[in-house]
């Protein structure tokens, strides 16, 4: 008779109690078997832990929430193509992005208000990622302040993404703070002209706890001032007021991504925004060829949108893209296991793509050709 099958792993969650090793110098590409990841399970204890408005406020999208709901499915509208003979493990997880070495090409995207979901927020974030030497990208909307979260690991490589919510004058503060606190490039989210239709939101009537730590807000008493468009102009602009590389995420079209790269972009981001503004629009996973055919090698191409699986991640390098983020999933790590949930969830993903790549014939995340992938079609 063979034996059972063990229980899938939660992250946050150690087998047999025996609490959890420390965090520094883990392998991005853990030995665990990486099936053993259960994001699905994850959710559902984070969804046990916190209060139902800010479960929605993380979970929602916009409107009709089709672009949230097509988000993972998009990246399972192409199947791969494993090539034989090729050799296997070790596969190399390790990469570099815009000149920074990380562990692995799976990181954080920027989500807000991290100690709505555990009271370390951002800096158990911080922690987790450098634990396994993945990217995190800061938000504007953070709960700690920029220096703050900087300070936390400040021998990891982080990025700052800024918003066009503030004056302009404070949020060129934010850009140039961004370049003294040594983070390593700018993320400028240019898909939030307006705020999106979140009617779940609107439902809940979701507001911040009185007191609630804002870290990157100006001063109380800051006077109020209209906040203009931006322009691709802004791209060379905040580029020179900070010091750093401008990475644009939210970039869904190629004539788009490639005016981005004239106007002095060192990468594009493509991005829903989480499903969370204009909704429906095209999938990360449908949009990535179009553009990384139209920047070619000129610039980096990052993605995110529901990416919930290595394979995903693999489907995501095959069609152009350097490295893939996530929030979601690191979202109910936070909360379910502070830093070490953090840990757990990038390296279990990290591990999914390093077995993945192995079973296709692959063994460098620097180089997966586009023909790894076909459509389902």
């Amino acid at each position: 008779m063979a034996p059972a099958d063990p229980p899938p792993r939660v992250p946050g969650q150690r087998p047999g109690g025996t609490g959890a090793p420390g965090l520094h110098a883990r392998s991005a590409a853990a030995p665990d078997d990486p099936a053993l990841l259960d994001l699905a399970a994850l959710e559902e204890r984070a969804r046990g832990l916190l209060p139902p408005a800010v479960v929605d406020y993380y979970a929602g999208g916009a409107e009709g929430e089709i672009t949230l709901a097509e988000a993972t499915g998009a990246w399972r509208a192409w199947r791969l193509r494993p090539r034989v003979l090729r050799g296997g493990p070790p596969v190399q997880l390790s990469t570099r992005l815009l000149g920074s070495d990380v562990r692995t090409p799976i990181g954080i995207a920027p989500w807000a208000y991290q100690s709505l979901a555990h009271p370390d927020g951002e800096r158990g974030s911080a922690r987790g990622a450098a634990a396994v030497g993945a990217l995190m990208t800061v938000s504007t909307s953070a709960s700690a302040a920029l220096a703050e979260v900087a300070a936390a690991e400040p021998h990891a490589p982080k990025w700052f993404q800024l918003y066009r919510r503030h004056s302009p004058a404070y949020t060129d503060d934010l850009a140039r703070r961004a370049g003294q606190a040594g983070y390593r490039a700018l993320v400028l989210t240019v898909d939030l002209p307006v705020l999106g239709l979140r009617l779940r939101d609107v439902a809940n009537r979701m507001a911040l706890p009185t007191g609630f730590p804002l870290g990157n807000a100006p001063p109380p008493g800051t006077p109020a001032a209209p906040t203009p468009e931006w322009t691709f102009d802004d791209i060379s602009r905040f580029a020179g007021l900070s010091g750093l590389p401008v990475v644009v995420k939210g970039v869904l079209r190629g004539d788009d991504a490639a005016r981005c790269v004239q106007a002095g972009a060192a990468a594009v981001w493509v991005s829903t925004h989480g499903g969370r503004q204009a909704d429906p629009v095209v999938s990360s996973a449908a949009a990535l060829p179009e553009i990384a055919d139209a920047v070619g090698d000129e610039v980096e191409v990052y993605a995110d949108g529901g990416i919930r699986s290595g394979s995903d991640a693999l489907t995501a390098l095959a069609l152009g893209a350097t490295a893939v983020f996530v929030a979601r999933p690191v979202i109910w790590g936070l909360a379910t296991g502070g830093a070490e949930g953090v840990a757990d969830v990038l390296g279990g993903l990290s591990a999914q793509l390093a077995h993945t790549m192995a079973l296709c014939g692959l063994s460098d995340v620097r180089s997966v050709p586009r023909d790894t992938v076909a459509s389902a079609r």
